[in-house]
């Protein structure tokens, strides 16, 4: 931007457009329901739960074949399973002795999958 000019996004108008403000204020989504959101995405920003996303989008794992996958520790995949699962993006099946964990819907691809698209564009 050149100096001395202003920014041309702001909005310089003191009128407030009533009619909007109630068509939008009766369509916008419930608090509760943002926070939740919210949360989710705060769970899948970080990077190593976005692996075991990845990875689970390709296969039902163990936390052993995570850890290996990752180099991490069994604990450290635990704990990011245990975030996972509070927020019902992934489940798990025992099998004797061992948890096979694996995505919890068609949804958690179509986010995984709509957020790759957009950070590819």
């Amino acid at each position: 931007m050149a100096a001395g000019k202003k920014d041309n996004a702001l909005c310089n108008a003191t009128i407030v457009h009533e009619d909007i403000l109630e068509k939008v204020k009766g369509e916008m989504t419930a608090d509760d329901t943002i926070y939740d959101m919210a949360a989710l995405f705060k769970v899948m920003g970080d990077p190593t739960r976005l692996k075991i996303i990845n990875a689970l989008l390709l296969s039902e794992m163990c936390v052993c074949d995570l850890a290996a996958l990752l180099n991490m520790s069994d604990p450290a995949i635990s704990h990011h399973l245990k975030t996972l699962r509070q927020t019902r993006l992934v489940k798990y099946r025992r099998d004797g002795k061992s948890a096979y964990y694996s995505l919890n819907d068609e949804h958690i691809q179509m986010l995984f999958d709509q957020c790759l698209s957009h950070v590819k564009e």
